[in-house]
C-alpha cells in the first residue's frame, strides 16, 4: 500500500487464496488493504476501500479463461508475478500442486502477456535454483541445472520458460531470485515464523543438518523496495549479443548469510524465552548455505538490501504479537 501511495500506479492484485496455510491470515492481509472478505469470495474484481487505484480478484492462474478475460479487459502495462506454490518440504508431499501452479499457471500467464503485450514482465524465482552449486556467494552467472527439490526445479523451469517468451516475442522480462524473505504478514511455514510459535508454546524446534545451516535472510521491506525500483528498469535486447533477448536475472538477498542458530538467538532475545532444540540430520531438498551476490542488482538500480536480522525480527515480532492479540486467537492456531 505504501508503494501505491508514493507512486501513481493502478494495481490489480490476484491470488487464489488456497489452504496451503490458514486462509484467515490471507484475508486479514487483504482487509488491511481495504478489501472485504465476502466481496473477495464472490470471485468478482473488487476495489479497495482505502485506495481507489487498488483492486483485487480471487483468481487461480491455472484458470486460463478467466485470466484471459481479465487481461483482455484491463490491458496491463506491467505484470509482477509473485504467485507460486511455495515450500521445499511440501513439494516432496504434493508435487502435482507445483505442476498446476508453478508450471501450468506460469505458462498461462506468459501466454496472456504475449496475447496482450506488456511493457515489462517481472517474476519471482528463488535461491533454491542454485541447488548443488557449491560456489559462494551465489551469482546469477553460476550454472543452476542441478536442483535438489521439485520446488526448485519448477522455479528453474520458470526462468527458462520466461526466457523463451522474451526471446520469441521480445517481452522485456526480469527474473528475481529471492533469498529467504521474512517479515510481518509472512508465511507460517517459514522458519522464523514457526520458531517464534514453538518458543512461545514451549514446543521443540527441529534444526536440520545439526543446526549447521546458513541463510541469507532478506527483509520483506527490502524486497519490495527493490521490486519498485526494478519496475522502471525493463531490460532491452542487445544487438549482436549472443543473449539478445530482453531478459535479466537478479539475486535479491541481504548479501550477508547468518547461521540458523543466530535466528533462534534473535528470537530468544526478543521473547526473553529459551528455545527447546532438536538437532536433526539434513532434510531432503534442503541446502546448507544460501548467500546472494547482489552486484548485478546494485549495478542495475543502485540498491542493496540493508535491514539487519535483529531489526527485521523486531519488526516481525511487533506484528506477530499485535496480530494475534487483535484477533484474539492463540498461537496454537497460527
Amino acid at each position: 500500500m505504501q508503494a501505491l501511495q508514493q507512486h501513481p500506479y493502478e494495481v490489480v492484485g490476484l491470488d487464489n487464496i488456497n489452504d496451503y496455510y490458514d486462509p484467515d491470515l490471507k484475508y486479514a492481509r487483504l482487509a488491511k488493504q481495504g478489501f472485504k472478505r465476502l466481496e473477495i469470495e464472490s470471485g468478482n474484481l473488487v476495489e479497495s476501500q482505502l485506495n481507489k487505484n487498488f483492486s483485487f480478484i480471487r483468481l487461480d492462474l491455472s484458470d486460463k479463461t478467466v485470466l484471459e478475460q481479465l487481461f483482455g479487459a484491463r490491458r496491463f502495462d506491467v505484470v509482477v508475478n509473485l504467485a507460486a506454490q511455495a515450500g521445499v518440504a511440501y513439494s516432496l508431499e504434493n508435487p502435482m500442486a507445483y505442476v498446476e501452479s508453478n508450471l501450468v499457471g506460469f505458462a498461462n500467464l506468459l501466454e496472456v502477456c504475449r496475447k496482450y503485450p506488456v511493457k515489462h514482465f517481472l517474476f519471482a524465482s528463488s535461491s533454491s535454483v542454485y541447488g548443488e552449486n557449491a560456489e559462494i556467494p551465489f551469482s546469477v552467472d553460476h550454472v543452476t541445472d542441478r536442483p535438489v527439490s521439485f520446488y526448485a526445479a519448477t522455479k528453474k523451469a520458470n526462468e527458462v520458460m520466461a526466457y523463451s517468451y522474451a526471446h520469441l516475442y521480445k517481452i522485456p522480462t526480469t527474473g528475481m531470485r529471492f533469498f529467504t524473505v521474512y517479515g510481518p504478514w509472512g508465511r507460517p511455514d517459514m522458519s522464523y515464523f514457526s520458531f517464534a510459535k514453538s518458543i512461545i508454546e514451549g514446543q521443540p524446534i527441529q534444526l536440520y543438518n545439526q543446526g549447521n545451516m546458513w541463510r541469507d535472510f532478506t527483509y520483506v521491506g527490502d524486497v519490495t523496495a527493490a521490486i519498485v525500483k526494478l519496475l522502471k528498469a525493463a531490460p532491452k535486447s542487445k544487438a549482436g549479443h549472443k543473449a539478445s533477448a530482453p531478459y535479466r536475472l537478479y539475486n535479491i538477498g541481504n548479501n550477508q548469510p547468518v547461521q540458523i542458530m543466530e535466528l533462534v538467538a534473535a528470537l530468544e532475545r526478543r521473547l526473553q524465552m529459551k528455545a527447546n532444540l532438536e538437532l536433526m540430520p539434513m532434510r531432503p531438498g534442503d541446502v546448507p548455505v544460501t548467500y546472494a551476490n547482489v552486484d548485478a542488482l546494485v549495478a542495475a538500480i543502485g540498491y542493496r538490501p540493508r535491514t539487519t536480522l535483529k531489526q527485521g525480527i523486531d519488526l516481525f515480532m511487533n506484528w506477530f504479537e499485535g496480530y494475534y492479540a487483535e484477533h484474539k486467537v492463540g498461537t496454537q492456531k497460527v
